[in-house]
């Protein structure tokens, strides 16, 4: 097979490029480290390195396979400021940055109602909304000479085609620019004096254009590669499932954040101090959200708590519950349906993975309560083989329901994949695992007291 296409992954950490062929098998990969650049400013994306080795990594794919199509998908939370000059016209902001909300009083005063763009009022510069209002605020000479924003999977296309464009999944995370429901830019846009300077709306699965004569020369591609506009890497991932039809089901993301997005959920459902959101899909539509730091919970809780064992089996887990070893939420500030409440552990944990493991069952089953998720599979991705038993606890507590695995462990890599022969989605099924509860002695009731803990 001769056509081949180019994934370029910008997470928070970690960038990577796949060539995937037309039968969707990964046959090449390469990655970096994502580090932020510490200088005079703020901390700030390292545009000039990634782009440095993104051309070095697609000229070396494209001598071994010819390249025929690239897409791109990148975190949240990121946008890139140019001016009339085609320049970057400030640094693009860290949003891991804390002092982005040490006095945001005014950002407030203007930040749209949940309401409006189902975008909860996040820490540091979670709300994209709020980091453009801080460039503006400290650096207004340079913000004034902003001609377009873009947002980061579009920015990084553009540098590829000379196409400026925007797309829905990426200005519809938890930014306080869109409205999901009026399926439009929120009020804040004209707050801070940028409705001039969107590019035009495109779908996350129409070709963007060719590569530009000059991209084409530094990597060696052909000028028909066509370039696909990007998207949200956590969008790209619920596009996986979305694109074979599947008729309702429920994505669990893992990692340092756990997501779960609910295909059939209803905004009416969502909460905002619950952490609860909506993201946008490719097709446009709203996507109820709910969220909490497990990954983060589950790390700090290892590392700050010793016990004799680690060990996250049936007999470790069946131990914790017979002693009556809880733990209150939360672990992680700032985050969760449980924000404001300080972590506990409740009694003497023999193994703390085993009780963190199914602490982490809990919220999942919780979140998936405030959802109103009560049909359709639960679908989640590499989780299935790093823990197991954290899934068998929840297939326990949801017994209406099928908790599955699929047999991908790049689920975003694959839904960006699939955004470029959308026409075609159904053709590249998911096979999916069903997994086994494993009839924990006691864990329905357990369940309950913990609630009672929590404050639910």
């Amino acid at each position: 097979m001769k056509n081949h296409t180019f994934i370029f992954d910008i997470g928070k950490t970690n960038i990577k490029g796949y060539v995937i062929n037309d039968l969707g098998k990964i046959v090449w990969s390469k990655g970096t480290s994502n580090t932020p650049l510490q200088d005079n400013s703020y901390p700030h994306a390292d545009l000039a390195k990634i782009e440095t080795w993104l051309i070095a990594t697609l000229k070396e794919a494209n001598q071994e396979f010819q390249i025929t199509k690239i897409n791109i998908s990148t975190h949240g939370a990121c946008a890139v400021l140019i001016d009339g000059y085609d320049n970057v016209a400030l640094p693009v902001l860290d949003y891991e940055h804390e002092t982005i909300s040490d006095d945001d009083s005014e950002y407030n005063n203007i930040r749209p109602p949940f309401t409006e763009t189902l975008s909860p009022n996040l820490s540091a510069g979670l709300n994209l909304g709020r980091q453009l209002w801080w460039l503006k605020t400290h650096y207004p000479k340079e913000f004034a000479t902003t001609k377009y924003v873009l947002m980061y999977p579009q920015y990084w296309a553009w540098r590829m085609t000379k196409i400026m464009a925007n797309e829905k999944t990426s200005l519809g995370c938890h930014t306080d620019l869109w409205s999901p429901v009026a399926d439009n830019y929120s009020a804040l846009v004209n707050s801070l004096e940028l409705a001039g300077a969107m590019p035009p709306l495109v779908k996350a699965f129409d070709s963007l254009g060719p590569v530009s004569a000059e991209f084409a020369a530094a990597t060696g591609l052909t000028q028909d590669c066509l370039v696909f506009p990007g998207v949200h890497d956590s969008n790209a991932s619920f596009a996986r499932y979305l694109g074979n039809q599947i008729d309702a089901f429920t994505v669990v993301s893992t990692g340092t954040w756990i997501v779960t997005m609910c295909s059939e959920g209803q905004a009416k459902n969502l909460v905002e101090t619950a952490d609860m959101l909506a993201n946008v899909s490719v097709l446009g539509q709203p996507i109820p959200c709910a969220r909490f730091m497990g990954g983060r919970e589950f790390d700090r809780l290892i590392n700050t708590f010793a016990t004799d064992s680690n060990s996250i089996d049936k007999t470790s887990v069946e131990r914790e519950i017979a002693l009556n070893n809880f733990i209150k939420p939360s672990f992680a500030e700032g985050s969760g349906p449980f924000q404001g409440q300080t972590g506990e552990i409740i009694g003497q944990p023999r193994s703390i993975a085993a009780l963190a493991t199914v602490y982490i069952a809990l919220m999942i089953h919780h979140e998936l309560n405030l959802l109103g998720a009560d049909s359709g599979d639960i679908i989640f991705g590499s989780m299935g083989s790093k823990n197991p038993t954290l899934l068998s606890l929840l297939a326990q507590l949801r017994p209406q329901q099928r908790v599955v695995t699929s047999d991908e462990t790049t689920g975003t890599v694959m839904g960006t994949w699939l955004l470029t022969r959308w026409s075609d989605a159904k053709l590249f099924p998911v096979e999916f695992k069903q997994i086994e509860s494993l009839n924990i002695l006691g864990l329905e009731e357990y369940a309950e007291r913990w609630q009672a803990i929590a404050g639910v």
